[in-house]
């Protein structure tokens, strides 16, 4: 029979449907301003007493809190106004101190039963939503000192390896000195050195009796270490990202020692500071003798207990960089630890290092650069100054009880979430140089409040236009159309729900071009219908003949459009990509639509009934 479905594809067209309806619903409960507090080691969270002063503190202020929701390691503040974001992340800071970190967030406020079906709503862009904006600057000099400190290890176990005494090593700027009780021992050194190492200006000095090999470092072997730091740290930062599943983030290199960082809307403020910023990295080293120099160990406290303390050896055995892949566990004990992979190099100089060191203790130096800041004064009026500073502390010290290979565990950490960290952190790649936060701040709308409601506005006039001529062109049809777009918008919002896709602006502009792709289906569907009733059909022929003949054009002239749209996402950038995201799935709902929907409710309105005139 003619114009009629059978039952299981009105079933199919229906639960899809309902599904669209169900994961775009959303979309209709906005976020709250929000502030979240953590610790700064992110294991604690606020006692009872300190959540009430918190409290206390923002009602004296004068500022509405909606809702306040605590878990093990955070408490999250939902309040009344966005405005008073800011104002309640200063007063707080002020409050908690350097033990807590207070960040701006935007806390989902979607129904549980929607949660529990899995359902969120649609990722927004920055110029649509905003998000977090980092500034961070990289160390140059303290690149140019870590690329000096592995050249100074170098170089003691090659003058080890040749038996040449000398008495210790000094880093200074650019200029690395190595110093020796004689000449001859020095000018042998500078011959062996020199052959190796090519980067240096070499010269030669007395320090009374001490003979000095002084070597700075070329300003073109400079230039390459700098260089070199911010390219590994674009990354690594990139990595990290990724790691936190971020949609459409931003990282890229500002002037020569700056990197930006854009994360939109993101949900943990808290933890992307925690992880971006992140400047830790491991040193594995052996336990120094005690017949060992004094100039080649170095004095380490334990991060869990700082009056026990461990010497060791200056000569580093592998650093984090050699870590091929990291994941957090538990021991036998339900304590949280690290499994590591190395890489092939790494996984060689452990078994280098530990197949002749078996019941010597090896070490694990947990290393991260911070900043505090610190007033001083200027000209009579008080500046603050960024100071950065390194934290070294000892995880670990453990026997080593037969030669290690390419994996193994790190224990001794503190708890599940630093563990957690840590092997992101080694996961994503260590640092170059370390990093600081010149600029922190959540950014809203890059376009402007002005702009987003315009592009909204263009959206529903759009609409408006489309059904008023659909209605008054096609009259009863034209009633299936408008409806068929309406459950067409619905089914592309569901869509980039479940899909995380990300909308910005420019994915506006994809909806608007979706509105006309889709009743320009229906166009085409209705004129063949009016061209075959002038050719003399009936008008259930004429219905049949109108979808069936329809149906190549509208394949044709839409797998086209999906085809560049395509290419757009594979070679476009950031907007451009928006763009072709929306403009791929809005065809695809509208091929749905225009072919599925709007054909079963002429099929239940028309379908196998006696039918004298169709309103077309």
């Amino acid at each position: 029979m003619l114009n009629r479905y059978p039952l299981w594809k009105y079933l199919l067209i229906l639960i899809v449907l309902i599904g669209g309806v169900v994961y775009s619903l959303p979309n209709l409960y906005p976020e709250d301003p929000a502030v979240q507090i953590s610790s700064v080691q992110g294991d604690t969270t606020l006692d009872e007493a300190q959540l009430e002063r918190v409290q206390q503190t923002l009602r004296d202020a004068g500022i509405g809190i909606k809702a306040v929701e605590r878990d093990d390691t955070s408490v999250l503040i939902r309040l009344d106004d966005a405005d008073h974001q800011l104002r309640t992340r200063d007063l707080l800071t002020d409050q908690l101190g350097d033990d807590f970190v207070v960040a701006l967030n935007l806390a989902e406020s979607t129904p549980g039963w929607l949660q529990n079906l899995a359902a969120s709503p649609m990722t927004l862009g920055l110029d649509l939503r905003g998000g977090v904006h980092f500034l961070l600057e990289v160390d140059m000099d303290a690149a140019v000192t870590q690329r000096l400190e592995v050249n100074a290890s170098a170089m003691r176990e090659q003058l080890r390896s040749e038996r040449i005494r000398y008495r210790g090593t000094d880093i200074d700027g650019r200029t690395l000195t190595i110093t020796f009780t004689n000449d001859e021992d020095r000018d042998t050194a500078r011959r062996l050195i020199s052959r190796e190492f090519r980067d240096f200006d070499f010269a030669s000095e007395q320090d009374g009796r001490a003979s000095l090999l002084t070597m700075t470092l070329t300003d073109q072997a400079v230039n390459e270490i700098q260089d070199y730091a911010i390219n590994q740290n674009l990354t690594t930062l990139r990595n990290r990202v990724d790691e936190l599943g971020v949609a459409e983030p931003l990282v890229q290199r500002q002037g020569p020692d700056r990197i930006v960082v854009e994360l939109p809307g993101v949900q943990d403020t808290v933890a992307a500071k925690r992880v971006v910023g992140a400047t830790a990295n491991l040193e594995f080293r052996l336990e120094a003798r005690p017949d060992t120099p004094d100039a080649e160990t170095e004095t380490f406290a334990f991060r869990n207990n700082p009056n026990r303390t461990a010497d060791l050896m200056r000569d580093v055995i592998i650093t984090g960089d050699s870590v091929s892949s990291a994941n957090r566990s538990f021991d036998e004990n339900g304590r949280p630890q690290v499994n590591i992979n190395l890489d092939g190099t790494g996984g060689t100089l452990m078994n280098r290092a530990t197949r002749t060191n078996i019941g010597r203790n090896m070490a694990v130096l947990f290393i991260e650069h911070k900043t505090r800041d610190r007033v001083v004064m200027e000209d009579g009026e008080e500046v603050t100054v960024r100071e950065p500073y390194t934290e070294r502390g000892l995880i670990s010290l453990a026997t080593i009880q037969s030669a290690l290979g390419n994996s193994f565990r790190i224990t001794g950490l503190d708890s599940p979430t630093e563990a957690a960290e840590l092997a992101l952190l080694l996961r994503s790649g260590s640092l170059a140089a370390p990093i600081y936060f010149v600029q922190e701040r959540t950014i809203g709308p890059s376009l402007g409040a002005e702009n987003i409601a315009r592009g909204v506005m263009s959206v529903q006039i759009g609409l408006v236009l489309v059904v008023l001529f659909m209605l008054i062109r096609y009259k009863v049809f034209g009633v299936f159309a408008n409806v068929a777009l309406a459950l067409n918008l619905t089914l592309l919002i569901a869509a980039m729900s479940l899909l995380g896709a990300t909308l910005t602006l420019p994915g506006i502009a994809g909806i608007v071009l979706t509105l006309g792709m889709a009743v320009d289906a229906n166009v085409l569907i209705f004129e063949r219908i009016r061209e075959e009733l002038r050719n003399g059909l009936s008008i259930q022929q004429a219905i049949h003949a109108g979808y069936e003949r329809a149906f190549s054009s509208i394949v044709d002239a839409n797998i086209t459009t999906l085809l560049v749209a395509v290419i757009l996402f594979s070679i476009g950038t950031g907007p451009v990509r928006g763009f072709a995201v929306t403009l791929s799935l809005g065809i695809i709902t509208s091929l749905f639509t225009a072919l599925l929907v709007t054909r079963a409710m002429v099929n239940l309105t028309y379908g196998g009934k006696p039918v004298k005139k169709l309103w077309i």
